[in-house]
């Protein structure tokens, strides 16, 4: 959801003669109409309409609902590419853009990720499957030459609003691709397990929020000046949260922005929407998409899958994951993502191959319903894989050990006493890249790690010399035995593949880049410790005594493969994509003060009766 400047840009291609020649095919063959179709309640949605110029034939609907605008405005300035694909648009539908209510022409209030209401009395209730059934039932009988069939697709928010639209009931819609949807706001964008995800959200409120009121509007809101490219410099110097507001205008009057500082724990406002408790009821076919490297929805996309499968069997629920970030499937070729080559173009095959197949077999009755359940894209041997569910069954759980002197294994430690300890200083926190940025960046998640693993702050643990393939497959658990000298601390754990020191490097390797010995982190994740029993109630630490910290780090499909190794690096700063834990147990973190922020020693336990662990899955 945050990339925004990513999420504007995803139905653009790769070059500018790509664009210019989808530019050219929507002019000669596209016309637009704008309209307002009003929902139950008498709220007016903005709506633009790109119907076939052909009009000897019928044609599906597909559907985008939208917090991002539906821009250009006007019946004669078109979108450069309607659709999910040039593939798709040029295979003939009518494409449907929506501004949701409370935002850019629509009348209404927005409220961030609306709440889902199961049970509706009265024809005035709604929530944003209302909204999408009033625009399915309007569009089937006023557009013209109209199949009556429907279909609806949509990435990160858009992707909520597909997911919601599923349990509209509509019987029109008959196909449906939540992408990188989110489903819990308070796990998927704002935090994980509690910490605070800061430049994914400070740098995507102010651009987002371009209006608060039922005035309809085409503005943009003004994106933030940091006044720097160097992003660790200027949240370093921010310091606590609470002197966000002092950007009074932007995000100190930004309601979105405070109900994140106002909300830090899993309350009923995170729970409110969270859109997994609904997905019951879905008669017609889904598929899923999303990407390993996705660093704002991986969480959604895994568990949206998850619930659709658990609370509707029976139906087509397919699950297409591939190495890609927050939307790469939808533009781009996929070969590549920082200084990791993938060996094929991905995203191409994806967009010619699944998407267009999926669509066209269910709203057009073309082709075969042949689908994988799980099509997953496995890094490391750079194939891709076909599953009859997931997680596969087959895998088989295993935990990975971390011992004395940094060792990791497959083998329980034995020692009666070992640890291993590190000074957390919140004033000179890891940083989360070795490179200057501002935001998140895209690839951070395949980055090399070796800036890390150098500093007495960083744990790490790693196997020797892998004497075969080892493939992960389905999430993966962290299982730590800790003790701090303060309050509250975070844990980061990162699981890496180290490349042997004779890897060559790749066509795309950056010029002051060495792929020999390279740290690729293949999954990451945090925990606010304070949150470690439970999300909606905290509790402190009490110093120097061992306690469990135990979460998840979401799933992977990699194989570690032989002459590499296995490495996990634990630490409790990763700055600034994660906000700085001042290390004292405080009721809301956001509003600590800077005499708050202290120095503690924290004690991973590595022994016999402590085994710190990872419990992983391992196919064989």
């Amino acid at each position: 959801m945050r990339s925004f400047i990513l999420l504007c840009l995803l139905l653009c291609s790769g070059s500018i003669f790509a664009q210019n020649a989808d530019a050219d095919y929507v002019r000669d063959n596209y016309k637009k109409r704008e309209i307002y179709i009003t929902m139950r309640d008498g709220v007016r949605l903005f709506t633009s309409v790109y119907l076939p110029k052909d009009s000897t034939r019928n044609y599906p609907i597909m559907l985008q609902r939208t917090p991002y605008s539906v821009a250009p405005y006007g019946e004669g300035k078109l979108k450069a590419l309607v659709g999910p694909s040039a593939e798709l648009m040029q295979d003939g539908y009518i494409f449907v853009y929506q501004d949701v209510r409370g935002r850019w022409m629509s009348e209404g209030e927005f409220v961030e990720m609306r709440p889902h209401i199961d049970n509706k009395s009265g024809n005035t209730i709604i929530d944003e499957s209302t909204d999408t059934y009033d625009t399915i039932e309007w569009l089937t009988k006023n557009i013209s030459y109209n199949t009556g069939k429907v279909g609806m697709w949509g990435i990160s928010y858009p992707g909520f609003y597909a997911s919601v639209g599923l349990m509209s009931t509509h019987p029109a819609l008959v196909a449906s691709s939540p992408q990188a949807p989110m489903a819990d706001l308070w796990r998927d964008d704002s935090y994980h397990n509690g910490a605070f995800m800061l430049p994914h959200n400070f740098g995507f409120y102010p651009g987002f929020t371009n209006r608060t009121d039922n005035k309809p509007t085409q503005s943009y809101g003004k994106r933030f000046d940091f006044g720097t490219p160097d992003g660790y410099k200027f949240y370093l110097n921010l310091g606590p949260m609470k002197n966000s507001l002092n950007y009074t205008e932007s995000l100190g009057k930004d309601p979105y922005w405070r109900a994140n500082l106002d909300h830090p724990n899993y309350d009923e406002f995170w729970k409110s929407r969270n859109i997994l408790n609904h997905h019951k009821g879905i008669k017609h076919a889904v598929m899923v998409v999303g990407g390993w490297y996705d660093a704002e929805d991986l969480y959604g996309t895994f568990k949206t899958y998850q619930s659709i499968e658990q609370k509707n069997p029976g139906i087509t629920n397919i699950f297409v994951v591939g190495p890609w970030v927050h939307g790469g499937w939808a533009r781009g070729d996929g070969d590549v993502l920082g200084n990791v080559n993938f060996g094929q173009k991905t995203s191409l095959y994806y967009r010619a191959s699944i998407e267009r197949k999926f669509f066209n077999y269910y709203l057009k009755g073309q082709g075969d319903n042949v689908f994988a359940e799980a099509l997953m894209y496995e890094t490391g041997t750079n194939k891709w894989r076909n599953f009859t569910e997931w997680p596969p069954k087959i895998a088989k759980e295993r935990n990975l050990y971390m011992g004395a002197n940094g060792k990791l294994s497959f083998s329980e430690p034995d020692e009666k006493k070992s640890a291993t300890s590190y000074i957390s200083d919140p004033g000179k926190p890891v940083p989360s890249s070795d490179y200057i940025t501002s935001g998140m960046p895209r690839e951070y998640m395949v980055d090399d790690q070796r800036h890390a693993s150098r500093r007495p702050d960083v744990l790490t643990f790693q196997t020797d010399v892998l004497d075969k393939d080892v493939t992960l497959a389905g999430n993966i658990w962290a299982n730590l035995k800790v003790a701090i000298t303060g309050t509250d601390a975070d844990f980061i754990v990162k699981v890496i593949d180290v490349y042997p020191d004779d890897a060559k490097d790749n066509p795309n390797t950056a010029k002051n880049m060495k792929m020999a010995g390279y740290q690729q982190m293949v999954r990451s994740e945090a925990m606010r410790g304070k949150f470690r029993k439970s999300f909606e109630t905290p509790v402190p630490f009490k110093p120097n005594k061992v306690e469990e910290v135990s979460f998840e780090l979401q799933d992977v499909l990699h194989t570690f493969q032989k002459g590499h190794r296995i490495m996990v690096q634990i630490q409790s700063t990763f700055f600034p994509i994660i906000d700085r834990n001042p290390q004292k147990f405080l009721p809301n973190i956001h509003f600590a003060d800077y005499s708050d922020f202290q120095t503690a020693t924290h004690t991973i336990y590595h022994e016999k009766k402590n085994a710190s662990h990872l419990k992983v899955r391992v196919l064989e």
